[in-house]
């Protein structure tokens, strides 16, 4: 189970713990001063004609986690799904949203109900999960298609994404735990949806290490979310 507590390196507040379903691979977006030392050594240790592709992917890194930093991302996982000959990509990504001096789900409720909600597909539409009420919304949205190098004075290629997001009211405090999920194959949106719900509901403000039995009954919930994402994938 991913943990986010007191004394990692964004010291958010509150603590709260997730789980990653199958076919997720968590990135380190926190790496600190050392590791990036030695993976720059470790680039520079390889043959000449390895080393600036290396490099190139290196820099990529490093601006990718500096601007996970910036929006407060304490967890990002890569999927990687079948889908029939081919593979499906997604991101997660999991962040804090403060808001300072305002309830976070009383704000979430009068959004609701200010009309945002009407639909299911684009609307935020509440959710009941195991640590309280959440609010879930899934839209279509154009973004940038990455290209290995630039062409100065040309726009970049733009292709659609599904990006779905649950938001939590954390009730402790005035923040609101997000989790986003974004992939290109439009036609899983409905089993990405599932994804990001099932993800969402294993999202506990309570440390599942703690001797009670409530971190038992938390692993078991997890473990059944993960065998239903196998379910949809395959």
């Amino acid at each position: 189970m991913n943990s986010i507590q007191e004394g990692s390196a964004v010291k958010p507040r509150p603590a709260f713990w997730y789980d990653l379903p199958y076919g997720y691979l968590q990135i380190d977006v926190y790496p600190g001063g050392e590791r990036m030392e030695q993976l720059a050594r470790e680039i520079l240790a390889l043959p000449e004609g390895l080393r600036d592709r290396a490099d190139q992917v290196f820099r990529m890194y490093a601006l990718m986690m500096w601007e996970l930093q910036k929006h407060r991302v304490v967890g990002c996982a890569l999927g990687l799904h079948p889908d029939g000959e081919s593979a499906s990509m997604s991101v997660l990504t999991v962040s804090i949203v403060e808001m300072q001096g305002v309830n976070p789900k009383a704000a979430l409720t009068l959004l609701l109900a200010s009309g945002a909600g009407e639909t299911r597909e684009t609307g935020v539409v509440p959710v009941e999960l195991p640590c309280g009420t959440a609010f879930v919304t899934g839209t279509v949205e154009e973004t940038d298609v990455p290209e290995p190098q630039a062409v100065p004075g040309e726009a970049p290629a733009k292709a659609p994404v599904w990006r779905g997001m649950v938001a939590i009211p954390d009730t402790r405090s005035s923040s609101v735990t997000v989790l986003q999920l974004v992939t290109p194959s439009l036609h899983l949106a409905d089993e990405y949806r599932s994804v990001l719900l099932g993800v969402a509901s294993t999202v506990t403000y309570t440390d599942p290490q703690s001797a009670d039995s409530t971190g038992g009954a938390l692993q078991r919930d997890a473990g059944a979310i993960a065998e239903a994402v196998r379910n949809d994938f395959g």
